[in-house]
């Protein structure tokens, strides 16, 4: 499923460590891996596209996966 979400890029020491995107509506989605660096900066505001991915698992588990598929910084 495609989304767009506004939200928080935060670093979470779940699991092994892992990037979060939580979004305004408080909903968290762990960012899965190979987003661009650009985007993980902890408290970096961004609007993101992506795909949720139902058929990854991860150490973490601190939400839906998201794979990131662009991204735009906020002010």
């Amino acid at each position: 499923m495609s989304i767009t979400v506004q939200g928080t890029v935060q670093k979470s020491s779940m699991g092994t460590g892992t990037w979060a995107l939580v979004a305004k509506d408080g909903q968290t989605y762990e960012i899965h891996q190979g987003a661009p660096s650009e985007l993980l900066k902890d408290g970096q505001q961004v609007t993101v596209e992506g795909t949720i991915r139902t058929d990854v698992m991860t150490m973490a588990m601190i939400g839906p996966v998201l794979e990131v598929s662009g991204f735009e910084p906020q002010d």
